[in-house]
């Protein structure tokens, strides 16, 4: 017979940023909290995929065919955020930055890995922009190599438009130490430097 805390763990510890240890931390809490906790959190996992969707806008997670965002019409339109992923866009959200709109790629590209130029959106991408008054899409996807990868690719393919291609910067984070930083973080933090 099956342990179902250890099939419960094993299924935790798939989960990004989860290990064996806080995944055994998690059921035993599932199973130590009111049955009917464990009832709520199974329901909406067996039902989340069929709740929520892409959005046909802009690929963001929604439960119409359009997204908050999308479907929000004090959104500037005029400037398209691109992300690797929805979560992406919760962040940049929290932070109050930016007022436009997105574009989820929802990977991005990786030889390693085998996800290639074919894996993006770039076709729906281009597709937007010919069909909204886009001035400047603004390249918002990691500061790791396969960002910087993704970044150039789509900056490339984004010259036949007319539209204003801009980087999200990098740099030091608030309250970072510069001897913990490494090199390239403090190349791009000089790079980017601006008047004061």
């Amino acid at each position: 017979m099956n342990d179902p805390i250890a099939e419960l763990c094993a299924l935790l510890s798939r989960l990004p940023g989860i290990g064996e240890r806080t995944a055994a931390r998690l059921a035993y809490y599932v199973l130590g909290a009111d049955p009917s906790y464990a009832a709520a959190l199974g329901k909406n996992l067996t039902t989340l995929h069929s709740r929520v969707r892409r959005c046909e806008r802009c690929g963001n997670y929604a439960l119409q065919e359009r997204c908050n965002i999308c479907a929000d019409p004090r959104r500037e339109t005029r400037i398209l955020c691109v992300v690797a992923r929805p979560q992406d866009i919760s962040a940049l959200e929290r932070g109050h930055a930016f007022s436009g709109r997105y574009f989820v790629l929802h990977g991005l590209l990786s030889p390693l890995d085998g996800r290639g130029p074919e894996s993006l959106p770039v076709t729906q991408l281009l597709s937007l922009l010919d069909q909204e008054s886009v001035e400047e899409v603004i390249l918002a996807t990691p500061l790791s190599v396969e960002g910087e990868a993704t970044a150039l690719y789509l900056a490339q393919e984004l010259k036949s438009k007319n539209v204003r291609c801009t980087r999200i910067a990098s740099g030091l984070p608030h309250g970072g130490e510069l001897e913990y930083s490494d090199q390239v973080t403090l190349s791009r933090a000089f790079e980017g430097r601006r008047d004061v």
